[in-house]
Formats: C-alpha cells, structure tokens, sequence
C-alpha cells in the first residue's frame, strides 16, 4: 500500500504543478505536468487495485 501512496502522491503534485504553471500562463509546463499526472494516476489506480487482491 506504500506504493499507491506515493505515486497517489506523485499524482497530486504534478496536478498542483499543472494547475499553478496554467495560472501562469506557462502552457508547455501545464500540458507536460498535466499529461504526466494522468500518466502516474494510472499508474496508482493499478498499485490499489494490486494491494486490494
């Protein structure tokens, strides 16, 4: 379960990353943070769903 933490974690931060560049105005840094944080909830959502089995 310490794996889905951190990459639930990892996830968050690049979404937090993601949303301030886009409130900056920095659209190549917001797309790119973005597309990893999806990237890494994928990778969280298979690490619950291995724990639970």
């Amino acid at each position: 379960m310490a794996i889905a933490a951190l990459f639930s974690a990892i996830t968050l931060a690049f979404a937090l990353l993601a949303a301030w560049a886009g409130a900056a105005g920095q659209w190549v840094i917001a797309a790119t943070a973005a597309a990893l944080s999806a990237w890494m909830s994928t990778l969280a959502w298979a690490a619950v769903r291995k724990t639970r089995l």
